[in-house]
């Protein structure tokens, strides 16, 4: 089980994380799931657009942090396959917010072309707090989106963000009741979908602009990502997070 689910409506295909007992904390699984599931997308005409929804009152509690732990192997990680995937995607990526989103649940929404939420969302990117440093490219876009100060709360840290104030931002289209914002979601990516796809595809790219900055970015963040993992900084705040404690870093240069 790969606690992802996929289903097609026409031309949309619609990517659901399904761990709802454990809040959709992504394991190695998942994220290879996903890969897969978008490389399949990528390559299929019929499919003009994806969304991202989840199951339950979490959209995503971020990274499953002891399967995390273990995964850590030879290659790429699907992590970070998964992470550069959404940003070389040339079709429109929807995201339904369903409650909070953590870690990438946060930085993964600032590669998708429209974001809808619940009242109860909340975005947090706590990698500072874990020993970490930011990914997904998001030192990068999340400044350039809502300005230094808002980046520098959000990713030093680690404050959360409600869906009014990241409605104001940009960072979401719409908020939408939870009862409805799964099927508002599909709905404006079967829109995206109707478009013509060539001028949708050059529209898109135009939008976001050049992918060189952004590649460059994310190696730059996995590269220091890769070293503060095995760090004392992130030992601390995991071996923490495992005994439910508080983390101290007071003793840490």
């Amino acid at each position: 089980m790969s606690d992802v689910t996929f289903e097609t409506h026409d031309a949309v295909l619609e990517i659901r994380l399904d761990r709802p007992k454990k809040k959709n904390a992504l394991t190695v699984a998942m994220y290879t799931a996903m890969v897969e599931a978008l490389e399949r997308a990528a390559a299929d005409a019929s499919i003009r657009a994806v969304v991202f929804t989840a199951s339950g009152e979490t959209f995503t509690a971020g990274n499953d942090v002891i399967d995390f732990m273990n995964g850590l192997g030879e290659g790429e990680p699907p992590v970070l396959r998964f992470i550069r995937l959404l940003a070389r995607f040339d079709k429109p990526l929807v995201a339904a917010v369903n409650g909070p989103a953590v870690g990438l649940g946060t930085t993964m929404l600032l590669h998708c072309d429209l974001v809808y939420a619940t009242e109860s969302a909340r975005l947090v990117a706590p990698f500072v707090s874990l020993g970490l440093v930011p990914e997904a490219a998001s030192s990068l876009l999340l400044p350039q989106r809502v300005g230094q100060a808002v980046a520098a709360e959000m990713l030093l840290l680690g404050e959360p963000m409600g869906a009014s104030r990241a409605r104001e931002l940009g960072l979401v289209n719409a908020i939408v009741p939870a009862s409805e914002l799964r099927a508002h979601a599909l709905g404006k990516a079967a829109a995206l979908a109707k478009q013509p796809p060539h001028a949708l595809r050059l529209s898109r790219s135009l939008l976001r602009g050049s992918s060189e900055a952004v590649e460059t970015r994310m190696t730059e963040e996995a590269t220091h990502f890769a070293a503060c993992l095995v760090g004392a900084e992130a030992r601390e705040a995991f071996t923490a997070f495992l005994e439910k404690r508080a983390p101290d870093f007071s003793k840490l240069a």
